[in-house]
């Protein structure tokens, strides 16, 4: 369905315009602003809406008055997932992430930013927060951008510390940080975001805006202002494995899910975790580094493993509560109706324990700015309930994300689900749609049809590959398979948490899907050959 045809098409649906009505054409040519929410490392069960108990209302509210995907991917790792969102390609296909035959690398030409596929529709766009792309938002099609690294310019960001930065300058709204006022990156990130709206009112009222904010929230290190901690001080103390029955009990209810709970996997973290004696020297007897069951942890371990999730919990309900003072913006400049959002998590949450940055001080107050730790295996694998797996890896809980797209003007099916497997791929081409713009050679599809009905986006096939993990779905089949291990096979429309591996059982459904992902992976690389 054409754009025009399909916002015609949901104004009468939604009782705001009757067929045939003369206002219908000048309506549907109307541009909507377009707001592109980031969370970073989130896991796909943390916020209330998807089953969590950490305090999300803002999130929540634009689920009940919006749609929420059940089945959205991610790449698995920031910068191949920023990659994606932005140029609506595989980052493989574009050098953003390597593989066999394929080195990382800049962009190629061709590659283009979101900012440039819709400034021929009229827009303005606005950067705030996380970057992690190669080159520099300005010189990719961004009108305004804000919270980049300048020193590692397309090696990475600043997401080492939360509580110490440079102030921001735009313009006549520069926040320059007084003597004696604590900084703290997610309400900076904020401020900016809101700053570029008033000033893009000022000056150019008649165009309509793209604000990509990427919040570095909440990836390591644990930090949070104390006042958001304190209301999650003794939530946390009955452990992760009760907190995981409880959030799937949840998720069940609210339809999100229907499997079981995956199995604890002791063994599993990052290749570049500190080792356990490493962990006691920098953090004491209270740090663990492996998801075990909880009945085996001391009590000093308990006592400050649930302190780390609840300062986790602070920083998210932290950025929700800066997602509501940009919503409160867009509601106060008129512009709520008509503005189109996107909610999503770069990647499934980490299980990285690390000590960089400013380094940990044993002294300091957890959560402070002299301290530095990270959520680790344990609860990282209540973030992701109830799949397997985390950040890095191509299992579900690496790549599982929330999505959530709120447009009242447009979506009416207030509070539905969308059980359409979706990926990163697809925000350009959807973004695009929503703009007015055409989408070509792309991978991806647009979501749009989606804001009608479930089902509607059907893809052939969707691929993963990242450190030598690798996946493909077709349908509910999904090939997945670990850094030097064998394909498993998994039937995700009744085991999404991969428990059941059926490779053995279903030889040709393996053969077909690693046919095909090799098929992809080729392409990929004559694509890069040809330029």
């Amino acid at each position: 369905m054409k754009r025009r045809e399909f916002l015609k098409a949901a104004a009468v649906a939604g009782g705001i315009l009757t067929t045939g009505s003369s206002m219908a054409n000048s309506w549907s040519a109307t541009k909507p602003n377009i707001l592109l929410l980031m969370a970073d490392d989130m896991g796909y069960a943390d916020p209330t809406c998807y089953g969590g108990e950490i305090k999300t209302p803002n999130l929540d509210a634009l689920a009940e008055r919006g749609l929420r995907f059940t089945q959205h991917y991610s790449t698995g790792r920031c910068w191949p997932s920023r990659g994606c969102v932005l140029t609506g390609y595989y980052a493989q296909q574009i050098r953003r992430d390597g593989m066999p035959g394929i080195k990382m690398g800049n962009r190629p030409e061709w590659a283009q930013l979101l900012p440039n596929l819709i400034k021929e529709q009229g827009y303005k766009s606005y950067h705030s927060g996380k970057w992690h792309i190669d080159g520099h938002p300005k010189q990719n099609g961004f009108d305004r951008a804000y919270g980049m690294c300048e020193k590692r310019l397309g090696k990475g960001c600043d997401d080492n510390r939360f509580f110490a930065s440079k102030p921001w300058k735009e313009g006549k709204y520069s926040a320059p940080i007084k003597k004696g006022q604590e900084y703290y990156s997610t309400i900076a990130i904020a401020d900016h975001a809101i700053a570029c709206m008033k000033l893009h009112k000022e000056e150019h009222p008649d165009k309509p805006f793209f604000s990509y904010v990427a919040f570095y929230s909440p990836h390591f290190p644990l930090h949070a202002l104390q006042k958001d901690i304190d209301p999650y001080r003794d939530k946390y103390t009955q452990g992760w494995d009760k907190t995981r029955e409880e959030r799937l009990e949840r998720m069940k209810k609210l339809g999100l899910v229907n499997c079981g709970l995956s199995d604890l996997q002791p063994k599993v973290k990052p290749p570049w975790n500190l080792n356990p004696g490493q962990l006691k020297k920098i953090y004491g007897e209270g740090e663990a580094g492996n998801a075990v069951p909880w009945v085996t942890l001391t009590r000093e371990q308990k006592k400050f493993q649930a302190l780390k999730m609840a300062i986790h919990a602070a920083m998210i309900t932290r950025m929700d509560t800066e997602i509501g003072r940009i919503i409160k913006h867009l509601k106060d400049m008129g512009e709520y109706e008509n503005t189109f959002i996107l909610f999503a998590s770069d990647n499934g949450a980490s299980a990285e324990q690390m000590n960089r940055g400013d380094k940990h001080h044993r002294d300091a107050p957890p959560g402070s700015a002299r301290s530095f730790m990270c959520l680790g295996p344990g609860w990282s694998t209540c973030s992701n309930t109830p799949f397997r797996y985390h950040k890095h890896w191509n299992h579900e809980g690496g790549i599982a994300s929330p999505l959530i797209a709120h447009w009242p003007k447009i979506i009416k099916a207030e509070g539905e689900l969308r059980h359409d497997p979706s990926h990163f791929i697809d925000i350009v081409p959807t973004v695009m749609e929503v703009a007015g713009a055409e989408c070509r050679d792309r991978p991806g599809l647009s979501l749009v049809p989606a804001f009608a009905k479930d089902g509607a986006v059907v893809h052939d096939h969707l691929w993963w590959y990242h450190a030598g993990h690798r996946a493909i779905r077709m349908g509910d089949w999904k090939l997945s398979a670990v850094k030097g291990g064998k394909w498993e096979l998994y039937d995700l429309k009744t085991d999404r948490c991969e428990m059941n591996d059926l490779a053995e059982e279903k030889p040709e459904i393996v053969k077909k899907l690693d046919k095909r992902w090799k098929e992809t992976a080729e392409g990929f690389r004559q694509r890069l050959k040809r330029g």
